[in-house]
């Protein structure tokens, strides 16, 4: 019995201090995310022991350990109907609200998740919700997208997933059989949904074929470029909840099938430093000390190598790749760009990304509202339904979707 009164206030004690995080004030619901971000650290930290023995990849094992504990969950979904489908060989599923009235023809929004090109799908709850909710609140077909997921592929496979389904959406049969208005058409995600739809915007800029156009593009706190690794966001956010840079780096290795053993050399910017002559053409096209407000930048110093190791975009010229590098597209390409909507979140290694390719478009011409919450933090907005229900989900989607809806 004595032990028991040592053990258990010990024990009480080690959860504290795995629990516990220092977070900025301004954080929203600080000790739900604490908790949140210890049972994601946990399971990580189990699914790479997994992956360390060699038993199964620690993605495929924590993206089954999400989905699983996903099916917990119970979202209504009487008045829309959801139905899932292939497009040009992409699986989607599409959500469809009830006629309204006289009205014939219905918006359309094509939605890609995130999730780090690696975890999460559509079919999970918390997607569902959210391209429920998208479909009943703009009386909008919601087509999202179920790409392909590292390690099954890598990069540019999800890419051309994005592009080819949405492409099949847009064509005109396809269009009249959902019964949607060409003229309204947005293409939306968030993460590395962001980053898809940012890429696939630009592609379809491009085509000169395409008989139809979205009129808007929608990125919720996108992850747009792996030149810098040292912006303001990442430098102030390196350890916030959910998503810290080191996992944020990881990420972007599996997604261009490049060796962990990089992430040091990723993380101090070797790979685009100064003799690196690859990356010399893209540097002012995400030079933050000219593309951030003051309240971005606040005191934080450039993270430039003299000299760094220009072997890794030789072996991995995918961190070059515009098609997953938004951010560094040419000026011409964003000028064609429709109107745009970033959401951006402060405590987020990512804000600068949204930030910085707001500011591009701007400069190109393209009408952009971005929308910045200083109390928020990445990934909030799928967090709405129990018991992961955050008031930064409910503020951010709110707002995200009465944009579309002023706008579509």
């Amino acid at each position: 019995m004595r032990a028991a009164w040592v053990l258990l206030p010990a024990l009480a004690a080690l959860s504290a201090y795995y629990v516990y995080l220092p977070l900025p004030g301004a954080v929203s619901d600080r000790w739900k995310l604490m908790l949140l971000d210890a049972t994601f650290r946990a399971v990580q930290q189990t699914c790479h022991l997994i992956h360390y023995l060699r038993l199964s990849h620690h993605l495929i094992v924590l993206n089954y350990l999400i989905c699983t504990f996903d099916k917990l969950k119970s979202v209504s979904s009487e008045d829309i109907k959801i139905t899932d489908a292939v497009f040009d060989g992409v699986e989607v599923r599409v959500f469809e609200p009830p006629a309204k009235g006289d009205e014939k023809l219905k918006r359309g929004v094509v939605y890609i998740h995130g999730g780090g090109w690696a975890l999460a799908s559509a079919r999970t709850s918390l997607y569902n919700n959210l391209c429920r909710i998208m479909a009943e609140s703009l009386n909008a077909v919601v087509v999202s997208v179920e790409y392909r997921l590292v390690p099954e592929v890598h990069f540019p496979e999800q890419y051309h997933d994005a592009l080819h389904a949405t492409k099949h959406f847009l064509q005109p049969d396809v269009l009249a059989e959902y019964s949607v208005d060409p003229s309204r058409i947005a293409i939306s995600g968030d993460s590395a949904g962001g980053n898809l739809a940012a890429a696939v915007c630009q592609q379809l800029s491009k085509d000169e074929d395409l008989p139809v156009r979205p009129k808007l593009q929608a990125l919720i706190y996108p992850v747009l470029q792996a030149f810098d690794f040292n912006t303001p966001s990442y430098q102030q956010n390196m350890n916030m909840p959910v998503l810290p840079r080191y996992v944020m780096v990881n990420y972007w290795i599996d997604y261009v099938n490049g060796d962990y053993d990089l992430a040091h050399e990723l993380l101090i910017n070797n790979h685009t430093a100064l003799n690196v002559g690859r990356a010399l053409s893209f540097r002012a096209r995400l030079n933050w000390t000219a593309l951030l407000p003051p309240s971005f930048q606040k005191s934080y110093k450039p993270v430039v190598q003299t000299t760094g190791t220009a072997a890794i975009v030789e072996r991995l010229p995918a961190l070059l790749d515009v098609r997953a590098l938004p951010l560094l597209a040419d000026d011409a390409t964003l000028a064609r760009q429709p109107r745009t909507y970033v959401l951006t979140c402060e405590n987020d290694v990512l804000r600068d990304d949204g930030a910085m390719y707001a500011t591009r478009l701007e400069r190109a011409g393209v009408p952009v509202t971005l929308d910045h919450f200083h109390d928020c933090f990445h990934g909030c907005m799928i967090f709405t339904v129990w018991p992961t229900d955050f008031s930064a989900g409910v503020q951010t989607r709110s707002s995200y979707i009465k944009w579309l809806d002023e706008n579509l």
